[in-house]
């Protein structure tokens, strides 16, 4: 939020020497995020004077309009001669004032202003636009001086515009609603520096009439439990804002549109109340609250058209919405150049509607940034007062006598706060007196209690411990106070953050990292060595990803938690599986000219546990019970952590050195025998068997099994599926259930030996259907422990072997750890093996 220290200065006694710094300090300590302080004067540098445009003569044989101006500024140029000036915005005409720098000045940016030849035409300085004033973001024209401004030609500008004030910007936090305002800003420097504050919501507005300002019917008054509107009759269209207030409109980011609106986003900014502007001849029949129905449509101010639903709410007429409540009018019903009878609207409106409708239409207006905070329900006829004197002061017209306020705003339940508690939890003693002070300074009524406290929560007392208890019922305008830590963080934050103790408890001893962070950062780094990048995907997806990935129905991945708040309606759901998310992932970075791409994500998935019931309700005012944590955590979803990897491309690239290799299949599962390794997990516990699984290709879809148990998948993904996420053909995906696996053993060291290996290879023809890996395993089995290694480095198939069949050729390693092998032992152990093979497989040697 920006807001003008001169604003502020008419409802809090600032002192009127008060450094920059100060201020900022005192805004810091209140816990609100300064992000700049500017002064305005300094901004501008050099004259910077109010000028009066004489002649303009139209410059013609350019690309784009530019006019040659004679403009006087008084002496201001040390001639009293006109300012010759080229310019090319075409808003203003001779007799108007406008804003001039002259040569020497220098504008925001370190933008130097010069006298220079251009357009064939010599230009003596600039005028200036909001833009370039650094004033707002308005560059479509000039600044042109209303006519009542009582500057005169060669006066100093910066007065007239605003240049002559400080602007404080900050960062509100999502609790602090009340403080996108003046006067919430207002009230904390006033209890910052201890200087007087003025309420301008205390002021005298009349309540409801007997007779409605328009016909209004609210149906839904959790939604909207408040609505209040006026009107005015018989409106100057014509009339401009005054300059002050589009001034200030402009420090704080908002554009100028027309009087009625602009005078309900100033509203907006001095009390924090949003409102609305209806055209009243435009608005036919009786107005109606509501939700909306699913599939109703509304064209809003931005013209575009939205489909809306259930939850959204709506403003409505006889032909339809005509307002997105609480986050932006719709086009049938806007104050547009003709408009001269007003109906303001102050309404107060769930936030957490008003939260979701704004994330869901992505309309984040400033009005839906309040409401989604809290407002103060209180202030709405104080609003449409100050809103209705304002547009008759300006452009006359009649003010209604008709009041509606329909009000279903429930009072604030008091919270019962324990005296002492402040200084249990934050080691700082305040006495009962000072946390009833500081209470009191925030707004709440705080009641003392004499008798001790009995079995109501609600009942002020004394406490079992003795301790006094207090009941406060917070004020209207801070909807955020609903717990007692809520006023603990009241009384520590006025109290002064600075006298809290920082001193950082004693590290209990620990052993370091548990074996499970262990196995996770070994599994990271293997992926990481293998060429992987890691990414980290958003745990949420759509609905329709299980149909996209080819689940079948009562497939344990389908049922998936939704989520109660989610951060957008199209992807509500929490993900079963890590494919989803990283195959977008995938598919963004092709999109965006990555050919190649291996990636992987650790994470975890989370599966329902159906029919576990509610969690129980815990608040914050205790720690919860072992029976409590036992029951909540008996409805959280399971989350096992589950590591995935995504190839596409080349896994190898090629270049001069030769030609490269498209990853595929097998890649992936290399990828799942590498987490293995990594996760401590001994080969000889490992299986690898081909399988059938969604969203894999069936012939190309392999098993990962510990100890004959499944943890993983690993292969090409189905055509049907690559072709609905619309991914490069032969992308290949790797899943496996790191929760699933055993703890690594301890494992003792290798026994090295010194004598020299026996290496033999062999060459085994089977049928194609026969898999490597089990021609490996009957080949370690029957060669018996003078086997140290084996690997296949040779797939071949010809017509000479026969039709469906493959020679699979293997290196043989044979040592034994006490003596050199002779060739008759290393012979007799790798026929042992090969006859086992044969056994098995039918197997036999290739050229034998």
């Amino acid at each position: 939020m920006r807001v003008s220290v001169s604003w502020l200065r008419e409802y809090v006694d600032l002192p009127a020497d008060l450094p920059a710094g100060d201020l900022e300090q005192a805004l810091v300590d209140l816990g609100i995020e300064v992000e700049s302080i500017v002064d305005l004067r300094e901004t501008v540098t050099g004259p910077l004077v109010v000028g009066e445009v004489l002649e303009i003569e139209e410059l013609t044989g350019f690309k784009k309009p530019i006019r040659f101006c004679r403009v006087d500024v008084g002496a201001a140029n040390g001639t009293g001669e006109p300012q010759e000036i080229v310019c090319g915005a075409r808003n203003f005409a001779p007799g108007d004032r406008v804003v001039v720098i002259l040569p020497g000045g220098v504008l925001p940016g370190n933008f130097a202003i010069g006298a220079r030849k251009t357009y064939g035409r010599n230009s003596h300085g600039m005028i200036c636009s909001a833009k370039e004033l650094g004033l707002g973001d308005d560059h479509s024209g000039i600044i042109v001086l209303p006519e009542d401004t009582p500057a005169k030609p060669g006066d100093d500008a910066r007065p007239v515009v605003g240049l002559d004030d400080v602007v404080v910007e900050m960062e509100i936090t999502p609790d602090r609603g009340y403080a996108l305002s003046v006067r919430g800003i207002a009230r904390e420097l006033s209890h910052a520096l201890g200087v007087a504050f003025r309420d301008p919501a205390d002021a005298p507005a009349p309540g409801a009439t007997a007779e409605p300002a328009y016909p209004v019917q609210v149906r839904d008054t959790v939604g909207c439990d408040r609505f209040a509107a006026r009107m005015v009759r018989g409106v100057d269209p014509t009339v401009e804002t005054p300059g002050w207030m589009r001034q200030r409109l402009t420090v704080a980011g908002i554009r100028s549109i027309s009087l009625p609106v602009d005078i309900t986003n100033y509203l907006m900014l001095e009390l924090g109340q949003p409102m609305h502007a209806f055209d009243a001849d435009r608005i036919s029949g009786p107005l109606v609250v509501r939700r909306a129905e699913p599939g109703e449509k509304l064209t809003t101010l931005d013209g575009v058209t939205r489909t809306l639903v259930a939850e959204d709410m709506v403003i409505c007429d006889d032909t339809g919405p005509i307002s997105l409540a609480a986050v932006m009018g719709g086009e049938t019903s806007e104050v547009v150049a003709s408009t001269t009878n007003v109906l303001f609207e102050a309404a107060h409106w769930d936030p957490a509607m008003v939260g979701r409708t704004a994330r869901r239409h992505k309309l984040f207006s400033e009005a839906a940034k309040r409401w989604e905070r809290g407002v103060d329900p209180a202030i709405a006829l104080v609003a449409l007062e100050k809103a209705v004197r304002l547009l008759t002061e300006h452009a006359g017209g009649t003010v209604g006598e008709e009041i509606l306020d329909i009000d279903h705003v429930r009072p604030r339940t008091p919270v019962t706060l324990p005296a002492d508690l402040p200084s249990r939890r934050v080691g700082v003693a305040y006495s009962t007196e000072r946390v009833v002070e500081l209470l009191e300074q925030v707004g709440c009524t705080v009641t003392r209690g004499t008798d001790r406290l009995g079995e109501d929560p609600g009942e002020v007392g004394v406490s079992a411990g003795g301790a006094e208890v207090l009941g406060v019922s917070p004020p209207s305008w801070r909807p955020d106070l609903t717990d007692p830590a809520d006023l603990v963080e009241e009384v520590v934050r006025l109290d002064g953050y600075d006298r809290v103790p920082s001193e950082l408890p004693t590290a209990p001893p620990g052993r370091g990292l548990t074996w499970r962070q262990q196995r996770q950062r070994a599994v990271a780094r293997s992926l990481a060595e293998h060429g992987y990048v890691e990414v980290l995907a958003h745990p949420f997806v759509a609905p329709e990803l299980a149909d996209q990935l080819g689940l079948p129905a009562g497939d344990p991945r389908r049922p998936a938690v939704r989520v109660a708040n989610p951060l957008s309606e199209e992807q509500p759901l929490l993900r079963t599986t890590l494919l989803g998310p990283l195959l977008g992932i995938l598919k963004r970075n092709i999109a965006r000219g990555q050919r190649d791409v291996a990636i992987y994500e650790i994470g975890t998935v989370f599966h329902p546990r159906p029919g576990v019931g509610a969690p129980p309700a815990m608040g914050v005012d205790r720690r919860p019970t072992d029976e409590e944590f036992a029951a909540a955590d008996a409805v959280v979803p399971d989350q096992p952590r589950h590591v995935a990897v995504a190839l596409a491309g080349e896994i190898e690239p090629a270049g001069w050195w030769g030609a490269g290799r498209a990853a595929g299949w097998a890649d992936a599962v290399e990828a799942g025998r590498a987490v293995l390794a990594a996760a401590g997990i001994p080969a000889d516990q490992v299986t690898v068997r081909a399988a059938e699984r969604a969203p894999w290709h069936p012939g190309r879809c392999a098993e990962l099994l510990v100890d004959g148990a499944a943890v993983g998948y690993a292969g090409e993904l189905h055509p049907a599926v690559v072709a609905t996420l619309e991914l490069p053909r032969r992308t290949s995906v790797m899943e496996l259930n790191l929760d699933a696996l055993p703890a690594a053993a301890l494992m003792a060291g290798p026994a090295i030996s010194t004598f020299p290996p026996a290496l033999i290879d062999v060459a085994l023809v089977v049928d194609e259907s026969v898999p490597a890996v089990e021609v490996e395993r009957a080949l370690v089995e029957g060669a018996g422990d003078l086997l140290e290694g084996v690997r296949l480095f040779d797939v071949y198939a010809s017509e000479q072997l026969g039709a469906g069949r493959k020679s699979l050729a293997y290196k043989l390693t044979f040592r034994a750890p006490d003596r050199t092998l002779t060739v008759e032992e290393a012979v007799a152990a790798r026929d042992a093996a090969v006859a086992l093979v044969a056994e098995r497989f039918g197997a036999t040697l290739r050229g034998a």
